[in-house]
């Protein structure tokens, strides 16, 4: 055809410039997330071929060997009960082993590889998903040992399933986009990788890849050192060509393999500490922790200097407070519109230059306290230096032990760190457990709000494993929360919230308004299906399709009283009060960064959300007391 360029020939020349192009790109892309997950650089080139190209090629180097592993009985006796049983030892488990006869090298640029995904997915979609998603829950109960052979997802198969899954599960988190999409993603390996075992010395790494163009998750799997094969056993090699998702295998007695170089990863990749490690695998290798204390002491100051240096805020040099003369417009400067929209009083008036401004009024954390008050000590501002210890979950349960010591205050649910108390909260899990005291738990990322990535579990592993994703702390479930009535639906979970305003903290000026906001469950309350948001929360004004019942506050508390008409209201709200005076005592106890820092100049406004409990007294009545979230 007239004008066809016809066909094209590339030069090697040439082709070799695009590919190193490409490669430059690649890396410009994806080489601060290689670097971070540790893959070395040799090995770049030769993944982002395979991801190009979609290259599974680990059957061509590995196999999975299932084995079944006999512990040795300590007597003759016990021997010999071991040898009468139908199936001496324990299960059947399964190892990757190196079946390739040149075995793997460490230093060859082609010893990456990818491992594709079996299930991906949020943990509140979970249960969902294994119901409704065509085939994925047989395939999951089939990876994780669990029978299953209905044609209809039964609920049963379905709770082991999100039960066992906790030993599995492998997870990331987008770094871009809205607070959702940040919430951390967890998924399940194929049938490859969910087979390779945990060793303290690993043979192996893995980290888990998002490849941008495809917006496709992997996990990579890359050698630590060289690794002969040691077994031509066919038993132990799948067909050549095998791809990822489930290859064949054959029972050994773990004999016929002997001498093969395993695949190993690490499960508590990162973590030095001895005693931290223990806790981490705890999901596949059981252990009493109960000879640990779990009592848990304010942070020494060290803990909030590194909290101060890590948030890189600057505190104030100390100012005397500033007073306007009577009638001066104060001109705001803020990236509120909610400020912008309502705020019309008029001795009040916007301005776009934050330097001509009077008052700073910003969503944003401040971070140049020392800066502004020497310049501008006169600026008054909506933040106090240090709040986040009031602010994010972590720093406020530190500081409430000085109200209650290692136990924490009433008005706080038992809370752990999760990054630094994990030992302690496994062993209370666990004395509780001894004891057959409730052990429901709600674990929460430090600082995100609208209880986002926030689950309800009584499974220790869950909790443990969910330390993996973002920092966590763990708080003890109000298992036994004051519940409402709600004429269409039933008894419901609810929670209130008060707006307070803390004005000075030296002398300490707390003002409260007394119209709270409340928010109610859609679902009647109960200590089952841990899972259904709408019975376990009481935030749901940011999802269209769910009901959002709002009653005011002076509607609320008659219908209040008349459902408990021993707790007249004032009596609660005294209580309530009283708790918040502790809050803040303990707050400002302490000089920053232990505490919130005298800044003449600063004035804040915080939400506090808090349910009541029922706390059970020996006379059998219940005693209504306030717990803040």
């Amino acid at each position: 055809m007239e004008g066809h360029p016809g066909p094209q020939h590339v030069s090697p020349g040439r082709a070799e410039t695009l590919s190193a192009r490409m490669l430059d790109e690649f890396v410009a892309l994806h080489g601060p997330a290689l670097r971070s997950s540790g893959v070395p650089e040799r090995l770049w080139g030769r993944l982002l071929h395979k991801l190009e190209h979609e290259v599974f090629d680990a059957g061509e180097i590995f196999g999975i060997m299932q084995v079944q592993e006999v512990e040795e009985a300590e007597d003759e006796a016990a021997r010999e009960a071991q040898r009468k049983q139908p199936n001496p030892g324990s299960e059947l488990c399964y190892k990757v082993i190196v079946t390739c006869e040149n075995g793997v090298q460490a230093d060859d640029p082609n010893s990456i590889f990818l491992i594709d995904h079996a299930w991906t997915c949020r943990v509140e979609h979970a249960r969902k998903q294994l119901q409704q998603v065509p085939g994925l829950l047989h395939r999951m109960a089939n990876l994780m040992g669990i029978e299953f052979h209905g044609e209809v997802p039964s609920p049963e198969a379905v709770g082991l399933v999100l039960e066992e899954m906790w030993k599995f599960n492998q997870t990331y988190q987008l770094a871009h986009g809205t607070a959702e999409e940040k919430v951390p993603v967890w998924y399940i390996m194929d049938e490859f990788g969910s087979r390779i075992q945990h060793s303290d010395v690993p043979s192996f790494a893995t980290a888990p890849f998002f490849y941008m163009p495809q917006q496709v998750a992997y996990t990579l799997l890359w050698p630590l050192r060289d690794l002969d094969t040691g077994g031509k056993s066919a038993a132990c090699i799948p067909p050549r060509g095998w791809a990822l998702g489930g290859p064949p295998t054959t029972p050994t007695d773990g004999h016929a393999c002997l001498g093969t170089e395993e695949v190993t990863r690490d499960f508590a990749y990162g973590e030095a500490d001895p005693l931290i490690r223990k806790c981490m695998l705890l999901p596949w290798a059981p252990a009493d922790m109960l000879d640990l204390r779990s009592s848990t002491p304010e942070p020494p100051a060290e803990y909030y200097q590194a909290i101060l240096k890590e948030n890189k805020e600057k505190l104030p040099l100390a100012i005397s407070p500033v007073s306007q003369r009577q009638g001066h417009i104060f001109r705001v400067h803020t990236d509120m519109q909610q400020v912008l929209c309502h705020l019309t009083h008029p001795r009040f008036a916007f301005t776009e230059s934050e330097a001509d401004s009077d008052i700073l009024y910003h969503f944003s954390h401040f971070k140049d306290y020392r800066k502004l008050s020497e310049e501008r000590p006169q600026v008054l501002l909506n933040q106090f230096p240090c709040e986040n210890l009031l602010t994010v979950k972590d720093c406020l349960a530190s500081i409430a032990r000085r109200a209650g010591g290692p136990e924490g205050p009433p008005w706080l649910p038992r809370t752990f760190n999760l990054l630094t108390e994990l030992p302690q909260f496994v062993s209370c899990f666990q004395h509780r457990e001894r004891r057959g005291d409730d052990n429901h738990w709600i674990c929460k990322p430090w600082n995100l709000a609208r209880s986002l990535d926030t689950h309800v579990t009584n499974n220790l592993h869950s909790i443990i494993r969910h330390r993996e994703s973002t920092p966590k702390v763990v708080s003890k479930y109000i298992e036994s929360p004051v519940l409402f009535l709600r004429e269409d639906v039933g008894t419901v979970k609810f929670d209130i919230r008060y707006v307070v305003l803390l004005r000075s903290v030296k002398p300490l000026r707390l003002c409260v308004y007394d119209v709270f906001w409340l928010r109610f469950s859609n679902r009647p309350f109960a200590l089952n299906d841990l899972d259904d948001y709408e019975k376990h929360f009481t935030v749901m004004n940011y999802d269209l399709d769910v009901v959002l019942k709002q009653v005011h506050y002076n509607e609320f508390i008659p219908q209040f009283e008349k459902q408990y008409p021993e707790f007249p209201w004032n009596g609660v709200q005294a209580e309530i009060f009283k708790a918040f005076t502790e809050l803040f005592q303990v707050a400002c106890a302490k000089p920053p960064p232990m505490g919130l820092c005298d800044y003449p100049s600063s004035r804040a406004i915080y939400a506090i959300d808090l349910m009541l409990k029922w706390d059970s007294h020996p006379d059998g009545k219940g005693t209504c007391h306030t717990r803040t979230l």
